[in-house]
């Protein structure tokens, strides 16, 4: 029996990672959103909630015992240190959780959904990585359209994100989601090669 896999989805902004991630859930596949989940741990893992107030103080967590968005966004807007130390506390709890919900599904290949494979240093805990791609000008004109937002605001957000898979030692494949493309059958090819 050919041993189950964890494979990352990954992709800048706007190149369609949570389209192939959709496609993969109505097939029937677990996928782990990163995003979704860190937001989760943030509000329930004593851990981060232990590390975070002392760091940034109690009023980082409201009277209900959630995450005060707004003050935490802006500690850490314009202080590179600042969001190194978040991501320093966060990152190491999701990737056990991640380890958890993996060991629970052992008997498929599961997904994770992720914009920042290398630096949350999930690089080591994954089998392969598939890259979602797309022409610059397409990932714009979507995250335009879909977050109503300006260009400039775009391509800040396409610059801050490092996509560099060159710390990753596992098979990288490409997935082109260009609009013009068909996705399913290069998902399929690329199912069927995981079971190789």
């Amino acid at each position: 029996m050919t041993q189950k896999k964890l494979i990352a989805i990954t992709g800048g902004i706007g190149s369609g990672k949570s389209v192939v991630a959709k496609i993969l859930r109505i097939m029937g596949y677990k996928i782990y959103d990163c995003d979704e989940h860190a937001k989760r741990l943030m509000h329930t893992s004593p851990i981060i909630r232990q590390q975070l107030t002392a760091r940034f103080g109690e009023d980082i967590y409201t009277d209900d015992g959630i995450i005060n968005k707004p003050l935490l966004s802006s500690i850490i807007f314009n202080d590179p240190d600042a969001l190194a130390t978040v991501n320093g506390i966060v990152h190491p709890v999701v990737k056990n959780d991640i380890i958890s919900w993996h060991n629970t599904h052992p008997k498929q290949h599961n997904f994770v959904e992720t914009a920042i494979l290398a630096e949350a240093g999930m690089q080591s805990m994954i089998d392969e990585v598939w890259n979602v791609t797309a022409p610059v000008e397409t990932r714009i004109a979507r995250v335009m359209s879909r977050n109503a937002t300006t260009r400039e605001k775009v391509m800040e957000r396409i610059n801050s994100q490092s996509t560099s898979l060159n710390e990753v030692s596992v098979p990288v494949k490409s997935i082109i989601n260009d609009g013009n493309t068909a996705i399913l059958p290069q998902i399929i090819t690329l199912l069927r090669s995981l079971d190789v």
